[in-house]
């Protein structure tokens, strides 16, 4: 009998000991794995399905850019107002906030390209939040223009931002290569 209870204890120890190493080398995981947010602006769904996937394969919490105000249904009236928004430095009053945008590490900043550059309303979001550190990762979502001076723009107005330079784009909801580039970024 003394020794089962001998060769039980021996196994408890050992049992415990194993488990609480597990515990400790995942608690080290999750301390190491970054804190991320993706924020985008969407006019027609293409950059809000992006981020939705980014979401789906890196985890994080995901946050939808609105402002106050609309845009006309009929195309090329909507992408007129567009283009004097942009040319007038417009940056539309917010609707939402994020709480604590301290406690994220990295952020996916998702904009569609209108007329070469970021939206007024990605704008807007640059100009509310301190991102200053943070590592923000660009996806720029088109219709044929690429990236053009979406990330350049959105560097300038980033300040102190460590912005991604391989930015993801997309020509509309063209995602075939989407996982690959989200491993090559290490996160």
């Amino acid at each position: 009998m003394k020794k089962l209870f001998a060769l039980t204890s021996c196994f408890l120890s050992l049992f415990g000991a194993a488990n609480t190493q597990a515990a400790t080398t995942e608690v080290n995981n999750l301390a190491q794995k970054p804190k991320i947010l993706i924020a985008y602006y969407s006019y027609s769904g293409n950059t809000k399905a992006v981020a939705e996937a980014i979401q789906k394969s890196v985890g994080g919490d995901i946050f939808e850019i609105k402002a106050e105000g609309s845009y006309p249904e009929e195309y090329r009236a909507m992408t007129q107002q567009a283009k004097k928004e942009i040319q007038d430095n417009y940056r539309p009053k917010l609707i939402g906030k994020i709480d604590n945008i301290g406690q994220y590490d990295v952020i996916f900043l998702g904009s569609p390209n209108w007329w070469g550059t970021i939206t007024p309303q990605v704008s807007s979001f640059l100009a509310s939040y301190d991102l200053s550190g943070k590592r923000v990762i660009p996806f720029i979502t088109h219709g044929g223009g690429g990236v053009q001076n979406t990330v350049r723009d959105l560097t300038v107005q980033c300040s102190g931002c460590k912005i991604e330079p391989n930015a993801w784009t997309s020509y509309g909801q063209d995602m075939s290569k989407l996982d690959e580039w989200l491993q090559a970024l290490k996160l």
